[in-house]
């Protein structure tokens, strides 16, 4: 029976796994679902990524399914609530980055629906740059696109958007695929 490879990162814990065979390294090219996933990545600095995939439901109903309209209006009894959440990551200053975020993020689609998205993948070319590491040791913390991404991003007004937090980012909504050559899902 044959076994099937992944990439060492996810282990073996089933919601790591169902994350690295579905989600990870998928391209993602919706505007709001692109902000979605750089906002958990922000609450995951300083964090494991399981944490924040098994609080993701939570974060998704304590942050109104992460509707920027809705959170670009949040005011102290929001921030309030949420620092008093339990099911999600009670930082302060990552929630006050969220409300900044949603302000920027609309700002960004008001020029038209979508640029937030080809904002995203314009460090690319708009296609997906595949990687062909061998070793998860090969794969590095951040690139020249997530370093671009974050000075732009940081320009406009972003918070907790660093190179290593876009490059992050960028790995998981399939910009860059860094599946390692030999996991299942490479070349997928």
């Amino acid at each position: 029976m044959n076994e099937i490879v992944r990439c060492d990162w996810c282990g073996t814990d089933p919601i790591y796994t169902a994350y690295h065979d579905e989600e990870w390294g998928v391209p993602v090219y919706d505007s709001r679902a692109l902000w979605e996933k750089l906002i958990l990545d922000g609450f995951q600095a300083g964090l494991s990524w399981i944490t924040i995939l098994k609080r993701r439901d939570n974060f998704i109903k304590a942050f109104d399914g992460f509707d920027p309209s809705l959170i670009a209006k949040y005011d102290e009894n929001d921030i309030e609530r949420l620092m008093n959440d339990k099911g999600i990551i009670r930082n302060r200053l990552k929630i006050l980055a969220t409300i900044q975020n949603a302000k920027i993020y609309l700002e960004i689609e008001t020029e038209k629906e979508g640029a937030f998205s080809e904002l995203m993948w314009r460090y690319t070319g708009g296609i997906v740059k595949k990687n062909t590491f061998t070793t998860m040791a090969e794969i590095p913390t951040q690139s020249a696109e997530s370093e671009a991404m974050s000075k732009d991003l940081k320009k406009r007004g972003f918070k907790f958007c660093g190179p290593t937090i876009c490059y992050a980012f960028i790995q998981a909504v399939g910009i860059i695929n860094d599946h390692i050559v030999t996991c299942h899902r490479f070349g997928k």
